[in-house]
């Protein structure tokens, strides 16, 4: 895992819950933690990781990732057995 992975997921786990993470940086954190990552319909997002799904929602028009997405993808790390 790179310090820019970490960085990433450090900042998911980080409570208060932050907005200010890059979704590229979510996205790229997930692809390093071995999952399998599709786009899908308009901002859809299908991530497979150690035998669960999930569908996220890229945020548009901005670049940032809002609080209830970073809240979602801590619940679904955290689901897989991902810990700090």
């Amino acid at each position: 895992m790179n310090a820019q992975v970490k960085k990433t997921l450090e900042a998911v786990f980080e409570t208060p819950t932050r907005c200010d993470i890059r979704w590229a940086d979510i996205e790229s954190m997930f692809v390093a933690l071995g999952a399998e990552v599709q786009s899908g319909r308009g901002s859809r997002v299908r991530v497979a990781l150690r035998g669960r799904r999930a569908v996220f929602h890229r945020p548009h028009p901005g670049r940032l990732a809002k609080r209830y997405q970073v809240e979602y993808t801590r619940e679904f790390l955290r689901g897989v057995g991902v810990r700090l």
